[in-house]
């Protein structure tokens, strides 16, 4: 319902997220595809959670990290998929104004924690590999908490004076989102006031979090690949690579459609290719991360063959007992 601000616009209460705009029967299908997909990669970063939480062997700062970079995952998916796939199924499509801020604070806090936790998780690596008689002082248990707390604490803290700038902004009519989330630039566009300096602070803020985190990333592995290539072996030279392919893949995706996303201006953008980009982030990259760092690690592949086996012996006995 629109309000009238001081006679001279009409504030908007609520968004129409306007999302793929295509055929009934293409939605249809993409509403399959997400779900599918949504539900494949929630039970994936449960189960390396569960995972590391029930198995001795991976209660090391490595894993550790993993967990909580699993359970972010899930919560970054969770703040965009499902209300994009409601809007698929039942084509509705309006969002409230105070959820649509709520939903933006949330997708750039846990975006920011994401960036946070790829620099530890590199300083880890780093760590092990050009540092390892030092390894269980400098990566202890306190310090892995200490790290991951402050991870998620900075993340988390990033993009509150965006939000509470966005939050005082007026917004009117034609109040449609031209995404399938409330994304900054659309947002931006839709605004009845002068954006210049908020959109001045966001692009400060982004560039701090992002380039921040990734330059301290570039530094970690260019230590690690000068550490490697002084391996006389090359079997030990392989050993050490294979150790970091794991998070270098993950954070190659990851910067690739973040920075391309939020590295550059945001007044007169056309949003079509942004839709295309943000499916690949919030969706696609989510999915392959449990497969990334799983089908590549010998310790996860063993705990993963011991819970099955646990929970196969239990199976046996309770048919036993019952049987």
């Amino acid at each position: 319902m629109p309000i009238t601000d001081n006679g001279t616009h009409n504030v908007v209460a609520s968004f129409i997220i306007v999302g793929f705009e295509t055929l009934r029967d293409v939605e249809l299908f993409l509403f399959f595809l997400f779900s599918s997909m949504y539900v494949f990669t929630i039970t994936a970063h449960f189960l390396i959670v569960t995972l590391v939480a029930v198995n001795r062997n991976l209660h090391k700062p490595m894993y550790i990290l993993l967990a909580n970079f699993s359970m972010l995952e899930v919560l970054y998916t969770t703040v965009t998929v499902p209300k994009m796939l409601n809007a698929l199924f039942t084509q509705h499509k309006e969002i409230s104004l105070s959820s649509c801020i709520a939903q933006f604070y949330f997708l750039f806090s846990f975006g920011g924690v994401e960036n946070c936790l790829l620099a530890v998780m590199a300083y880890d690596r780093y760590v092990a590999i050009c540092r390892p008689l030092h390894y269980p002082t400098l990566m202890s248990g306190k310090t892995t908490l200490r790290l991951g707390l402050g991870a998620w604490v900075g993340g988390l803290l990033a993009p509150f004076p965006p939000t509470v700038w966005i939050s005082t902004l007026r917004f009117c009519f034609p109040n449609f989102i031209d995404h399938f989330f409330c994304d900054y630039a659309p947002l931006l566009k839709l605004s009845c006031e002068d954006t210049s300096k908020g959109e001045f602070v966001f692009t400060v803020i982004s560039w701090s979090v992002i380039l921040g985190c990734f330059l301290l990333i570039m530094i970690s592995y260019t230590f690690i690949v000068v550490a490697v290539l002084k391996i006389q072996s090359i079997e030990g030279q392989k050993k050490a690579f294979i150790t970091c392919a794991s998070h270098s893949a993950v954070v190659s995706i990851f910067y690739g459609s973040i920075i391309f996303m939020y590295i550059r201006p945001t007044s007169h953008i056309r949003f079509t290719m942004d839709k295309v980009v943000s499916v690949f982030y919030c969706v696609v990259t989510p999915l392959i991360n449990p497969i990334i760092y799983c089908l590549r690690n010998k310790e996860v592949k063993v705990a993963v063959l011991k819970t099955w086996r646990f929970l196969e012996n239990m199976r046996l006995q309770k048919c036993r007992r019952f049987g």
